[in-house]
């Protein structure tokens, strides 16, 4: 891995309130050391070795709206009241001083269940009271509790520009909330939060785009992560078609996401190979293409396994970046997210930029068992 070859990763980005040192993210990832829903210098010490180590914009972990039952594990952090606002403006201090960039990921995760068998005292809500098709828990929203959902991610992102993050994103994918609201095995409502198509389904998720649009102002950057596969069916497609994505997606960026990160499981996947071929536009690369938002790739960068194996104790060995920079060199999206290597190399930025190939580490699930 030679620097020249990856000198598309450094390139600056700037477009749309967005402007980045260079074109890597630092990937979401649930960490659930927030002790009662607090993250404190421990926290502001994780992200600020990734902002030292070059990391262009950090996303942070699921922060959870003011909702009841909004997350779905005990060590998930807040992201209202004034304990957890204080502990994350000193995350971005942090950040900030190490001439990092940063944005809260912010969501709720609707019936989903946890990986440790927590359960809240009360019901979970959802738009059908289910976790994924045939498999009922917890409550079906009432109109009124989608109102109040939107309000909270408005005040959750309105609360975000006031500390000075420089973006948002709100998580849409991977089967929590929103996206049970656009997956047809899990919204079977009637009124006018479901429907027959992705479109209709998409109402909830555009008007939590639009509120939080009007709570942060024209120019603060807004990301919305998608996916089509869901961890209740790794196998769903919301849209099939790129008419049907068209339907999707173009609506949203409408409300006012101009940025859209779009998750896989493995970045090299095409979305249409019966369109494009094997080698074809992933699904950040499709997204790009129909609606023309800026759009950030993620799924398995820099290791030989995904990420959802390493739950299941599956460790990854470091690989090349060939096919990434390969597909970043003729513009497919615009950024790439890595998650796990990050995790077991703070710096892998610095050592990908300095042609250290010898020097990254693989991932080890035990990694996941402490915060460094």
């Amino acid at each position: 891995m030679s620097t020249s070859a990856t000198d598309i990763l450094f390139q600056p980005f700037q477009r749309g309130g967005l402007e980045l040192a260079n074109r890597i993210v630092m990937a979401p990832m649930t960490r659930s050391f927030a002790e009662n829903g607090i993250v404190g210098p421990e926290q502001a010490a994780y992200y600020a070795r990734r902002a030292e180590g070059g990391v262009g914009l950090i996303l942070s972990e699921g922060t959870v709206i003011d909702r009841p039952n909004s997350r779905n594990e005990p060590g998930i952090p807040f992201f209202h009241g004034e304990d957890a606002l204080t502990g994350w403006k000193g995350v971005l201090d942090a950040v900030h001083a190490a001439g990092g960039r940063m944005g809260p990921q912010i969501w709720h995760t609707g019936s989903t269940r946890g990986m440790s068998g927590w359960e809240p005292e009360t019901p979970v809500e959802s738009p059908s009271g289910l976790v994924g098709p045939g498999d009922p828990r917890g409550k079906a929203m009432s109109e009124e509790d989608i109102a109040d959902t939107v309000a909270a991610f408005a005040r959750a992102a309105a609360d975000a520009k006031r500390l000075g993050f420089d973006t948002v994103e709100l998580h849409g994918a991977h089967g929590y909330l929103i996206d049970q609201f656009f997956w047809d095995g899990t919204n079977h409502r009637e009124d006018r939060y479901g429907g027959a198509t992705i479109a209709e389904r998409s109402r909830m998720a555009a008007e939590v785009v639009a509120a939080v649009r009007e709570a942060i102002g024209p120019d603060l950057p807004l990301i919305l992560r998608l996916s089509q596969w869901k961890q209740q069916d790794y196998t769903a497609k919301l849209a099939t078609t790129p008419a049907e994505m068209t339907s999707w997606l173009a609506p949203l960026v409408d409300a006012g996401a101009n940025v859209l990160h779009c998750s896989q499981r493995r970045f090299w996947e095409p979305e249409f190979p019966e369109i494009d071929g094997e080698q074809g536009l992933n699904f950040a690369g499709w997204a790009k293409k129909l609606t023309g938002a800026t759009t950030i790739s993620v799924g398995s960068v820099g290791l030989s396994g995904e990420f959802l194996a390493a739950f299941g104790g599956e460790t990854s060995k470091a690989t090349g970046l060939e096919q990434l920079t390969a597909r970043m060199e003729r513009d497919e999206f615009d950024l790439i997210a890595i998650g796990r290597a990050l995790i077991s190399n703070p710096d892998w930025v610095a050592k990908v930029r300095g042609g250290d190939a010898d020097g990254l580490k693989g991932f080890d699930p035990a990694a996941l068992a402490e915060l460094v």
